[in-house]
């Protein structure tokens, strides 16, 4: 059995997501990951007020590439109307999807009434959630938590009065607000919604992915219907392609070699400029280097050669003198 979302949208039998992140699952980010297995992506969250604004950066992050499909663009907001009128923009890109975004937990979004904070206002969740759904010919999934706290751990109701107002995919990540990414993600309530007899759509788990083991204890666990994976993809792309691997033929795949992680690396690198230009391309890129790198030992020298250069070459001749000098060594991330 396929999953599918809405009429168009196959995802195969088993789907791994990657979820949105802001500053990091940009195109450049999402190329990599793609080009390791994942079956879906989104857009970084996109502010609904930017959108209508025509803010630049907001505008910017709506840049898909067909290769990416199927994607969706994820958006977020406090007000209503500006929600509508983001997701007419939205749709305008032509995604394969318009996502919700009610589950991010930082302060500068969940104290200004967008993100998680919907989940302590169920009824403005809904009604939100209406809008969208109805200012867009695209399925309309939403990415959530448990609740805002241990004491209004809602998902269950979340779940029922979004389903019944049009959503066609439930992303769940397994805290609440409050939690914010601390301590650990807790599927028990996502599973009690997956396996509540009125809910058909499909239900995606979230939190806490970060190895093959956990992604197959998990599936048969929770009876999810895919999972979505975040921040254990950072610098490590192959996350995707070492699941599916496990899935098909029960072994473990090798791990990358410092070849393969200074190859994807570059490409990585690569598209960041082409995408951002030279100057933000490679100060943004900065970010990654200490990820793609992870366990290797005595490494500090060249992770500050890296984040200390500005000049395409120059930092080249550092990946190049990396898959060099560690061409031997091997890594437990």
């Amino acid at each position: 059995m396929s999953v599918k979302i809405g009429n168009n949208i196959d995802l195969g039998a088993f789907p791994l997501l990657l979820a949105p992140m802001e500053d990091v699952s940009d195109p450049p980010f999402r190329y990599v990951c793609k080009q390791n297995g994942v079956d879906m992506m989104y857009t970084e969250f996109i502010s609904s007020e930017g959108l209508i604004r025509h803010a630049a950066k907001s505008k910017q992050k709506l840049d898909i590439f067909e290769y990416e499909r199927p994607i969706g663009i994820q958006i977020f907001g406090s007000d209503i109307k500006s929600m509508e009128e983001a997701t007419e923009i939205a749709t305008l890109a032509k995604p394969d999807l318009i996502d919700i975004n009610y589950g991010c937990p930082v302060k500068n979004v969940a104290c200004r009434g967008a993100g998680a904070s919907l989940l302590q206002d169920i009824d403005k969740m809904v009604a939100m959630t209406n809008a969208v759904v109805n200012a867009t010919h695209l399925p309309v999934t939403v990415k959530t938590r448990l609740g805002w706290d241990d004491h209004t751990k809602n998902i269950y109701e979340v779940a029922e009065r979004l389903q019944d107002i049009g959503i066609q995919a439930l992303s769940i990540h397994g805290r609440t607000r409050s939690q914010m990414y601390k301590g650990s993600a807790d599927w028990s309530l996502i599973k009690k919604v997956k396996k509540n007899p009125r809910i058909h759509i499909p239900i995606f788990g979230n939190g806490d992915v970060d190895s093959v083991e956990k992604a197959a204890a998990w599936r048969l666990e929770y009876e999810v219907d895919g999972i979505m994976i975040g921040r254990a993809s950072i610098g490590y792309p192959w996350i995707f392609r070492e699941i599916k691997h496990f899935f098909e033929t029960g072994t473990y795949l090798d791990g990358p070699t410092i070849k393969e992680r200074v190859d994807v690396c570059k490409t990585h690198f690569v598209k960041s400029i082409e995408w951002k230009g030279e100057k933000t391309g490679i100060f943004e890129m900065r970010r990654h280097y200490a990820n793609y790198f992870k366990g290797i030992p005595n490494f500090k020298e060249y992770r500050m050669k890296l984040v200390s250069l500005d000049k395409v070459p120059d930092i080249n001749e550092v990946l190049d003198e990396i898959a060099f000098q560690f061409a031997d060594v091997t890594t437990d991330v």
